[in-house]
C-alpha cells in the first residue's frame, strides 16, 4: 500500500487528530494510508518565524527515518518546505501553497483567515514565492491560541465574522490559515455563504494525485 505521510509540526496531539479528521474523508479502501504524525520537537503552536525555524530540521530528519510515497507539512506557514524537498526524492506539499493553488483554481481572488498577526508575513512570503501576491483579497488574523481554536465553539463566531469580512474585501474563496480551524470548516462555509479551503486537505489530495500518477 502506498503512504501519503502528514507531517503537524507543532507538538499539539490535539491538533494532529483535528488534521486526522480532516483528511478522513479522503480514506478509502484501497486507496493511499493517510498517516498523519506529530512532531514532537515542536512547538505548541507556530506562532513566530522563531518557531518556524526551530521545526525544520526535526522535520528533514523525520522525512529521513519515516518511509513514504509523499509527504504533507501540516502548518498553513509551511515552514521548511525547501529544506524537506531536500531531504527526499518524494514530492512534499505545504499546505498553504495547496490551499491557494486550490483557492486561484475556482475563483480570481480568495481570502485568508490567519491564526495571528505574525502568520501574514509566512503567507505573504509563500504568496511572492507562488508569483499570486496580487489574488490576495485581504487577510484577517484572529489573534488566538491554538487551544482556543481547538475548542468546538470559542473561536467560530470569530471565525464566521472574519469570513464576512473577507467575502467583504471581496474575496470569493475563504483559506483557513491553521490546521487548527479545521473542524470549523463547514459552520463557516454555511454562514459565509464562500467556499471555504481546509488546507490539509488540500494538501492530501494533490498528494494523493501524485502518488496515483507516478504509478501510471
Amino acid at each position: 500500500m502506498t503512504r501519503i505521510l502528514v507531517i503537524n509540526p507543532n507538538s499539539s496531539d490535539a491538533c494532529s487528530a483535528g488534521i486526522s479528521a480532516a483528511v478522513a474523508p479522503l480514506r478509502f479502501s484501497g486507496g493511499p494510508a493517510l498517516d498523519v504524525v506529530t512532531l514532537a520537537e515542536g512547538p505548541p503552536a507556530i506562532y513566530s518565524w522563531r518557531d518556524w525555524h526551530s521545526v525544520v530540521e526535526p522535520m528533514c530528519r523525520l522525512v529521513q527515518r519515516e518511509a513514504a510515497d509523499a509527504y504533507v507539512i501540516a502548518c498553513a506557514s509551511d515552514p521548511g518546505i525547501e529544506a524537506v524537498r531536500s531531504a527526499t526524492d518524494r514530492p512534499v506539499f505545504g499546505i498553504f501553497r495547496s490551499a491557494v493553488a486550490a483557492a486561484v483554481a475556482r475563483a480570481e481572488r480568495f481570502g485568508v483567515i490567519a491564526l495571528v498577526d505574525s502568520s501574514k508575513a509566512r503567507h505573504r512570503a509563500a504568496l511572492r514565492a507562488m508569483g499570486l501576491e496580487d489574488r490576495l483579497a485581504a487577510e484577517i488574523p484572529l489573534n488566538v491560541t491554538m487551544d482556543t481554536l481547538l475548542d468546538p465553539v470559542a473561536a467560530r463566531q470569530a471565525l464566521i465574522m472574519a469570513g464576512v469580512a473577507l467575502r467583504q474585501a471581496g474575496a470569493e474563496t475563504v483559506i483557513l490559515g491553521c490546521t487548527g480551524m479545521a473542524h470549523h470548516r463547514v459552520a463557516v462555509q454555511a454562514e459565509v455563504g464562500l467556499p471555504v479551503i481546509e488546507p490539509a486537505q488540500a494538501a492530501a489530495a494533490l498528494a494523493m494525485a501524485a502518488v496515483a500518477s507516478s504509478a501510471m
